[in-house]
């Protein structure tokens, strides 16, 4: 494994994994808390129609995909927070409607010969230095941004009525969160795809909420989980001939099966 650490686009791959592990840490520590699972997996699976919109329009995968998410997002924000009774019915719309605007689009698309797998499943392998760069800009936007609101997220996390009588503008936050899980969730598709981008997303907080005692601290071990899920699924895909997002996955679900078992038996063991 060292000798293939020469290999440019294995050591891409390494960053790349890091990068969407910081996101999916500190993102996905908000998701979890504000219980916005479904609704960022509405936000990832809309993102289909963004990458079928990219293709039919010849323009960047990111910008196309980039722009079409954050539109899903912030309608998905507008509409959930006026009808929050019916947000599951609208998610599951938005969500299958990005999916098939997406195939649409890739159909409409004159000799298009692009590996969808690779969007579905992820491509980690072909990251290249550009596309780090990309996602090194993006990603400091993010972390910057939660970094000036963190007190006020913090606040709407765990109490959105109180954090609206201390004057906290929730009516702003809550779609500037959901713009941020979009931006991470357009990073990290390169890295696991669209299909399996939530799980990266919530099994490292899922885990760390049980050990931690402030959200700062949820954060951390969820980064240091998802470093660790990447890593390690990186190494068994190269070892093993595996597809890399799929293996990261598997990594990061042994993971959260293990913690949950050890959880279980340690209250069995107190009671």
């Amino acid at each position: 494994m060292i000798e293939a650490l020469q290999l440019e686009f294995l050591r891409n791959a390494i960053f790349a994994g890091l990068l969407a592990s910081l996101l999916c840490g500190v993102i996905g520590t908000f998701v979890v808390v504000n219980r916005l699972v479904f609704l960022s997996g509405g936000i990832a699976h809309s993102a289909y129609g963004g990458i079928g919109l990219a293709l039919f329009l010849g323009v960047p995968y990111l910008i196309g995909t980039m722009g079409f998410t954050l539109g899903a997002a912030l309608i998905l924000a507008v509409i959930t927070m006026k009808a929050k009774h019916r947000s599951d019915t609208i998610i599951g719309v938005i969500w299958a409607v990005g999916m098939a605007l997406g195939i649409i689009f890739i159909d409409l698309t004159p000799g298009y010969n692009v590996d969808l797998m690779s969007y579905l499943f992820g491509s980690i392998l072909t990251v290249s230095r550009s596309d780090l760069y990309q996602m090194s800009v993006i990603s400091a936007v993010v972390l910057f941004a939660v970094n000036y609101f963190y007190y006020d997220l913090l606040a709407m996390s765990y109490d959105e009525e109180f954090a609206n009588l201390r004057g906290v503008p929730v009516g702003l936050l809550y779609p500037l969160l959901l713009c941020l899980v979009a931006l991470s969730i357009v990073l990290i598709i390169r890295v696991v795809g669209l299909i399996l981008v939530m799980a990266l997303f919530t099994i490292p907080p899922f885990i760390a909420e049980k050990y931690s005692g402030s959200l700062r601290t949820m954060m951390l071990i969820s980064v240091l989980l998802g470093a660790l899920f990447s890593l390690s699924g990186l190494y068994f895909s190269y070892v093993f001939n595996l597809t890399s997002g799929a293996s990261i996955i598997m990594v990061a679900a042994a993971g959260f099966f293990i913690s949950t078992a050890v959880d279980h038996l340690f209250r069995k063991r107190i009671n």
